[in-house]
């Protein structure tokens, strides 16, 4: 599926194949698989109804894009002037979707690609009224390579295999070396020879002081799929010269490090379209006409790859990874040495198979109002480890074992099993998977249940357990000599079973905050739980200032032990066909009382 684009071997080939892609693309906007009402324009009479197939895989290719190319946008709008540099532009409708949606305040768009292609697009902006009226001309085309000009749209004739005769061209259209930059390659390296586009990303690394670059490629040329492929570009007369020396996405990963890149992240666009399209937007597209062609839409999603790679941003440039936190329930955080956190499991939907590991980085002075100062790293594990994090409503706790720090998982639930019952310790400095002994009486399996560190150990409180029943059931995982071992703490009067609620420790005191249970005459407040003696009472919380009500689910607190006050944070939910209901503001609890008179 690649386009037109400069440094190939057969020029005039490979800039067929960008005619068949406008026109691929344009057949998709008229389908309603994406908005794009310039793409008609620069097609003219080449109009051809693709199939459903066709369509998904320029919807997800042109997705890509514009996420990483608007997310670039979003990160750099402090800065008074930026510019995005499409190597290879062909026909494509970018700049004019950019400016129709007001995203180019203080950005310059450049574009490149053979001089014949773009002599054929500076006539049709010309011809086109509704091209030309958003470029707003300002002369200046036939001046050597620019071949038309704008205020902040620059089209250049230069074959990018020329690396000096393109780094004259954009120098003399005015490309600031200094400011942040954008560069795009959607299909085009590859048509390369492989030594040529190397230098061209080295060149791109060397030559601006903060740029970024978005790669759209193919991969996996070994396989049957991979190998049809091949052959397909092979009979166009353009060969895929990048695939043999760059066959998947790590090699491609090392290349761009090599080349001088310091932040780079990719994934196959079967990974794209799970991890950063929203589920109501996947639906959406499935839903706009007959298909079933799922075999060979997934073997295509995997052979295609989206790369971000950054150097000299702060902070750093990562689209890809960043989108993958933005959208996960029911997960854990874990706060470790060296201003770092780990986020363990969640999911998206109810289907979900969990969401993993990642890392987060903060820096030393961070900013709390500018969250773009941390970093996002995904973890990778062990396979022994994998099934760890593969879950959510689970709990991650630090517990200490011959000195050493580990984080007790345990419990939650998965897409394979609704309710669980293992654990894993997990070192906290490699996250590998240590083996130590458990005795005692094992706690039934449960999720959304409380875990409070206390004396090196660990108590568990709560939860839903098998057939969707609240538990009343309290444990403490203690250490011993050679390892660890489960005992009941009794309570009396009984504990209430109770989920979804907060726990902290005080004192010799376990504070369990809120939740949901089945005793119906009043709501959970707090329940305070002596840990030495067993004694059990529950408190209300007085709601009455309040000018909203106080739901105590899905929330989190922080206890502050020397004011002896509970801040509770968050809450609520969907209230079936009620209506969505958020605690909008944090709410402040003193326990003085409590905790002096229990």
């Amino acid at each position: 599926m690649g386009r037109g684009r400069p440094g190939a071997p057969r020029p005039a080939a490979v800039q067929g194949t960008g005619g068949s892609s406008a026109v691929s693309k344009c057949s998709a906007a008229a389908r309603g698989y994406i908005q794009d009402r310039f793409l008609r324009l620069l097609v003219g009479r080449r109009r051809r109804r693709r199939t459903p197939l066709v369509h998904r895989g320029y919807y997800i290719r042109i997705r890509a894009v514009d996420h990483c190319v608007q997310d670039f946008l979003l990160k750099t709008q402090s800065h008074p002037r930026t510019q995005i540099l499409s190597l290879g532009a062909g026909f494509d409708s970018l700049y004019f979707r950019l400016k129709d949606m007001g995203l180019l305040h203080h950005t310059v768009v450049y574009e490149v690609d053979f001089p014949n292609v773009a002599c054929q697009k500076a006539t049709l902006i010309k011809r086109m009224k509704e091209l030309s009226a958003l470029v707003g001309d300002i002369g200046g085309e036939g001046l050597g390579v620019i071949t038309f000009s704008g205020e902040d749209y620059k089209l250049l004739g230069v074959d990018l295999s020329e690396l000096s005769e393109l780094e004259r061209a954009l120098q003399e259209a005015g490309l600031d070396n200094e400011i942040p930059t954008l560069l795009i390659a959607e299909v085009v390296l590859t048509y390369m020879e492989n030594s040529r586009s190397d230098a061209l990303i080295q060149w791109a690394a060397e030559h601006f002081s903060r740029a970024c670059f978005l790669l759209y490629e193919q991969m996996h040329p070994e396989d049957a799929f991979g190998r049809v492929m091949q052959q397909h570009f092979s009979q166009l007369n353009s060969a895929l010269h990048s695939l043999p020396q760059y066959p998947d996405c790590e090699a491609q990963q090392r290349r761009f490090f090599e080349k001088g890149w310091t932040e780079c992240s990719v994934m196959d666009m079967n990974e794209f379209f799970t991890c950063c399209t929203p589920e109501d937007e996947q639906q959406r597209v499935q839903a706009l006409e007959p298909f079933d062609e799922y075999e060979e839409w997934h073997l295509k999603c995997s052979h295609y790859f989206v790369l971000t790679a950054s150097k000299g941003m702060e902070p750093s440039w990562t689209p890809l990874l960043s989108n993958m936190t933005d959208e996960r329930l029911y997960h854990t955080v874990s706060c470790l040495p060296n201003s770092m956190a780990l986020v363990v499991g969640g999911r998206t939907s109810p289907s979900s198979a969990g969401l993993g590991l990642l890392w987060l980085k903060f820096p030393e002075t961070c900013n709390a109002s500018d969250p773009d100062d941390i970093t996002v790293e995904l973890v990778s594990l062990q396979p022994a480890a994998e099934p760890a994090a593969l879950r959510w409503r689970h709990s991650t706790t630090e517990v200490i074992f011959k000195g050493e720090k580990y984080l007790f998982l345990y419990g939650g639930r998965s897409a394979m099993e609704p309710v669980l019952g293992d654990w894993y310790f997990l070192h906290t400095q490699e996250l590998s998977c240590t083996v130590i002994p458990v005795e005692g009486p094992v706690p039934e399996s449960r999720h959304s249940h409380s875990a409070c560190s206390w004396k090196g150990g660990v108590l568990i409180a709560g939860g839903l357990g098998a057939a969707e029943r609240p538990l009343g059931s309290v444990f403490f995982l203690r250490e011993l000599e050679h390892g660890f071992q489960w005992q009941t703490v009794e309570t009396h009067p009984p504990l209430i079973p109770r989920y979804s609620h907060t726990a902290h420790v005080h004192d010799g005191k376990l504070l369990l905050v809120g939740g949901v249970w089945f005793h119906s005459s009043s709501v959970p407040g707090i329940t305070v739980i002596d840990l030495m003696t067993g004694l059990c009472l529950d408190y209300a919380i007085n709601v009455e200032h309040l000018e909203w009500p106080l739901m105590l689910h899905n929330h989190s607190s922080v206890f502050l032990p020397n004011e002896k006050e509970l801040l509770l944070i968050g809450g609520g939910g969907n209230c079936f066909s009620f209506g969505t209901h958020l605690n909008p503001e944090p709410v402040s609890l003193s326990l003085s009382n409590i905790l002096t008179s229990h």
